[in-house]
């Protein structure tokens, strides 16, 4: 049995590449965390499972340090959808649900019943020169005739041929238990190194790509989110030849901080801390990724206005 993680591969003597993700420890984790505050519903932990995965199949080509975000904007009950993929597959995902959502509702009802909801995807390299903004590109949550997307895996696919020019087929499923999903893009027909390149004459057209992505539409949803991934491989493409790469381990990490928490306090003022704490007593913030709760008293509160040569020293320890 292969191991769950990011597996990559080439299809020798046909220039199309393939990822495959399944997380399963990583991703429970990070439903288990968000539970501590509230679990989201069903419907919406799925789709943070499928945002999840479809973020590190795309991280996986990316050839740089960063992280990879995933912004689903509704105008549904779903406000706000998350994902955050670092460079290393480090994920971290959250949501902002504003009314109820009913059992079984998919993209369309979830973020796009009026037909307002748009996908952000943001490239934020971890080098970024101060002053600098983030790459965003932004997709409508429908088609060109303004038929509203089944799935978030149609958003990217739509992303991919309208921003990128690449072909792209992606699958995705996602349940309590694991995250998965499965992309095929076409390399440019220039060189199978210049991932970067651009070969639009053939997009739509190119018959290895086509014959490669029918397989790929047979898969059922049940199997993906099952089968072993070695197995899946070879049930889908048992007559091609495979060039594998060694697994990339995927984990959920929130890099949410005690400091980062004392920024932000310190920039709504002291003022306005003091009346928190005033009807309060202190002041909590929770994160919305990992549901940690940071707590800041009085003195705390104290403290981050306070110089720090005007601090007292720590308290001395025993060696």
């Amino acid at each position: 049995m292969s191991v769950p993680g990011l597996h990559k591969f080439l299809f020798e003597g046909i220039p199309v590449r393939g990822a495959l993700v399944r997380v399963s420890t990583g991703w429970q984790e990070a439903l288990r965390r968000r539970a501590t505050v509230g679990a989201f519903p069903a419907p919406v932990r799925t789709l943070l499972g499928e945002m999840t995965a479809a973020g590190l199949l795309m991280q996986s080509s990316l050839k740089f340090e960063g992280a990879l975000i995933l912004q689903v904007h509704g105008d549904g009950p779903v406000k706000l959808a998350v994902a955050e993929v670092r460079h290393d597959y480090s994920f971290r995902t959250t949501a902002k649900v504003v009314a109820d959502v009913a059992p079984g509702a998919r993209l369309a009802e979830l973020a796009n019943p009026g037909g307002g909801g748009r996908c952000a995807i943001v490239l934020d390299a971890r080098n970024r020169p101060r002053g600098a903004q983030p790459y965003q590109g932004v997709v409508p949550l429908h088609d060109d005739q303004r038929e509203p997307l089944a799935d978030f895996s149609a958003v990217i696919e739509h992303y991919m041929l309208q921003s990128e020019q690449i072909d792209t087929r992606m699958i995705l499923a996602a349940n309590d238990e694991v995250a998965c999903g499965l992309l095929l893009q076409r390399m440019p027909s220039a060189g199978l190194h210049n991932l970067a390149g651009r070969d639009e004459d053939l997009i739509g057209y190119h018959e290895d790509f086509n014959r490669l992505a029918h397989l790929a539409a047979t898969l059922q949803r049940d199997e993906l989110l099952n089968l072993d991934p070695d197995l899946l491989l070879h049930r889908l493409f048992w007559e091609e030849r495979l060039q594998r790469f060694p697994v990339d381990a995927a984990r959920f990490a929130c890099s949410c901080s005690r400091e980062r928490v004392a920024r932000m306090l310190e920039g709504l003022g002291r003022a306005e801390l003091d009346d928190i704490l005033l009807e309060q007593g202190r002041v909590e913030i929770g994160c919305d990724f990992c549901g940690l709760q940071y707590h800041f008293d009085a003195v705390d509160v104290g403290g981050l206005f306070t110089p720090a040569q005007d601090l007292p020293p720590p308290p001395a320890t025993l060696q």
